[in-house]
């Protein structure tokens, strides 16, 4: 009877708990006022963000709502979250900038607008420059603000002189864009901005300036189990994403765990859309603030102290972040240093990233993580972006799988000083460069990889690895390269004669004939320049063979059209499992799942079975012959 009385309880407070969740409304057209009902919405986001409470929903309508939220809790459980949500089939805008009007005609196409500083708080975008840790400025200050002319960014200049006389900017991927310029300056009391909007009179259009370092950011950490669905989100002054720093970029969660952030369109951050990454308290921008050491030995002694502040499976990280589309991000699309671990990012559409190239330094991609744990990167499509996914530090248990990479023209894959294991299996690698590898432990498993590949050692760092599934540290070492297992794979060998950047790229696997750890290299096959790893026994290679490669692009679909030739079947391979792959050396971890169980290779980038007996080399099990066409997103 005390059992039965014990349960009838907890059933009841369940009850009760979901009676008691609220679902909140907001509208461009309520009040704070009001109570938040469909009736009476709120009309900003954050009013509604300190008042939810775990269980609770906020449904946003339609309008364009310009703010930072800066919710006061998160939820409990993954059944009682806090849920920000676009109300259904009404469009929400949630913008990080301010319209502006007024602006008077300078010269020619030139116009002038004199803001005053009251507009931005405590704080002001265009008193602020882009500063941090591994960051390059080319010698010029650049502003976290930004102008925006219906919806598309300017090009901050340095001088008044070249906004007056724009001449197209070399660097930039849009060099007829480039010519719509501004600059600014800024005292005590007013910003004055001048802008060349060529054709256009500013005041008849609609012209934006970013206006708050983000949009959606806890202040304070440890807020876990947020949703954020279905908003249009762009147009902040966010800063520098280190990993040495606080990253905070148009979505930030700040050191917590378990948030789902889907269904967004995110575009037009300065620097970085997504951040899953690092607080300040455990250090921001180190390196720039004591240079007598390197950069690398900041990083580790970050990484204790992020161990010492809590940094573990329990307390960080689990995130989802899935069916986003994110570009224009002058920065990266998505990244996060150690917070990113033990997290699922899939189906995400990510391109335009660092297409002003205004600035650069060493934290810029599609996808930029150190400390990818037990990460998986999965059926997300990222193209025209410098690289596409950068792997740093500490990608361990790190599964990259059936994403498509292409137009990106520093590579689509980087590893960079990582221990492993690192699987990377039924990739479509498409660009001139396919994979830079500066790092051991890894496995490329029935993946397409139209260009080269390049790998070597890194002996002048030491870099962690980890307990399996865990962020405890287990050692520390230097990179000798080798313990690659490379199986099943198809190597078009297509792009220019000459190496891309030096003679460590290849068309294949040649580069690995000089690794120090043992490779196991086999069942692959090699078009065109491609040349098979020196001792592989069992692989074809047609080198007189050009496979023809095109990327058709129709509406949201995008369609893969290559030629076959009738060689590569004959090649021998294995059903690629756990038991064959075997460990990663350093770490002595299996390529297995998060949870520590097996993984068979036994579907292709389609989602079709593969045979169990004589898989076919690449991501695909049955392409057809001839020139076939896949739909591949």
């Amino acid at each position: 009877m005390k059992k039965l009385t014990f349960s009838l309880l907890i059933i009841l407070a369940l009850i009760f708990s979901e009676l008691n969740a609220r679902e909140y409304h907001v509208a461009v057209t309520g009040s704070d006022q009001s109570d938040g009902s469909v009736a009476n919405p709120f009309k900003t986001i954050n009013h509604a963000a300190q008042l939810a409470q775990p269980g609770d929903i906020i449904t946003v309508h339609a309008g364009t709502y310009r703010e930072w939220i800066n919710p006061a809790r998160g939820g409990e459980s993954d059944s009682k979250r806090i849920v920000y949500q676009a109300a259904a089939g009404e469009v929400v805008f949630i913008k990080g900038s301010e319209a502006v009007t007024g602006w008077k005609k300078e010269k020619g196409e030139v116009w002038k607008v004199i803001i005053p500083n009251s507009i931005f708080g405590n704080y002001n975008p265009y008193q602020d420059s882009i500063n941090g840790d591994w960051f390059s400025n080319h010698g010029r200050i650049h502003h976290t603000g930004e102008v925006f002319l219906n919806g598309k960014s300017l090009y901050e200049k340095e001088k008044l002189d070249k906004v007056l006389n724009p001449v197209p900017f070399e660097g930039t991927l849009d060099k007829e864009g480039s010519t719509y310029t501004w600059y600014c300056e800024s005292n005590a009391v007013n910003t004055t901005i001048w802008a060349n909007f060529h054709k256009f009179n500013p005041n008849r259009e609609l012209v934006e300036i970013s206006a708050r370092r983000t949009v959606f950011y806890p202040e304070k950490p440890g807020l876990n189990y947020i949703t954020i669905r279905g908003f249009h989100i762009s147009q902040a002054a966010t800063q520098w994403a280190a990993p040495t720093a606080e990253q905070i970029g148009m979505i930030a969660t700040n050191w917590n765990k378990c948030w789902i952030i889907e269904n967004n369109v995110i575009s037009d951050s300065k620097c970085s859309g997504i951040t899953l990454g690092k607080e300040r308290g455990t250090g921001h921008n180190v390196w720039l603030a004591d240079q007598s050491l390197d950069g690398s030995l900041h990083y580790i002694e970050v990484t204790f102290r992020t161990l010492r502040n809590g940094w573990s499976k329990e307390n960080i990280g689990s995130h989802i972040v899935r069916n986003n589309e994110i570009f224009n991000c002058e920065q990266t699309g998505m990244c996060g240093s150690m917070g990113a671990a033990f997290s699922v990012i899939e189906n995400n559409h990510i391109y335009n990233i660092w297409a002003k190239r205004q600035f650069d330094g060493a934290e810029i991609a599609g996808i930029k993580f150190h400390a990818a744990i037990d990460t998986k990167i999965e059926k997300n499509r990222i193209h025209d972006v410098g690289r596409g996914i950068w792997l740093d530090w500490m990608a361990q248990g790190t599964r990259v799988t059936k994403n498509l990479l292409y137009n990106n023209d520093l590579e689509d894959l980087f590893m960079e000083v990582d221990h492993g294991p690192t699987l990377v299996d039924n990739n479509l690698l498409l660009s001139e460069v396919g994979i830079t590898t500066q790092s051991e432990g890894g496995a490329l498993i029935h993946n397409l990889i139209a260009g080269q590949i390049a790998m070597w050692p890194e002996p002048n760092r030491y870099t962690p690895c980890r307990l399996p599934h865990s962020t405890e540290v287990a050692g520390l070492s230097t990179i000798l390269s080798g313990d690659y297992r490379c199986l099943n794979n198809i190597f078009l060998g297509l792009g220019p004669d000459e190496n891309k950047r030096d003679a460590r790229y290849h068309y294949g696997l040649a580069g690995f004939n000089n690794a120090v750890w043992p490779v196991w290299i086999n069942g692959n096959i090699y078009y065109n320049k491609a040349v098979p790893f020196k001792d592989e026994t069992r692989f074809i290679r047609n080198g007189d063979f050009k496979p023809n490669l095109e990327i058709i692009t129709e509406g949201d679909n995008v369609f893969l059209s290559f030629s076959m030739d009738d060689k590569g079947a004959a090649v021998k391979t294995e059903l690629v499992t756990t038991a064959l792959m075997g460990k990663a050396k350093m770490p002595r971890e299996a390529f297995e799942n998060s949870d520590g169980t097996p993984i068979t290779i036994d579907s292709d980038y389609s989602g079709n079975k593969r045979s169990a007996s004589n898989p076919l080399a690449g991501p695909f099990e049955n392409p057809g012959k001839g020139i076939v066409r896949i739909k591949v997103w």
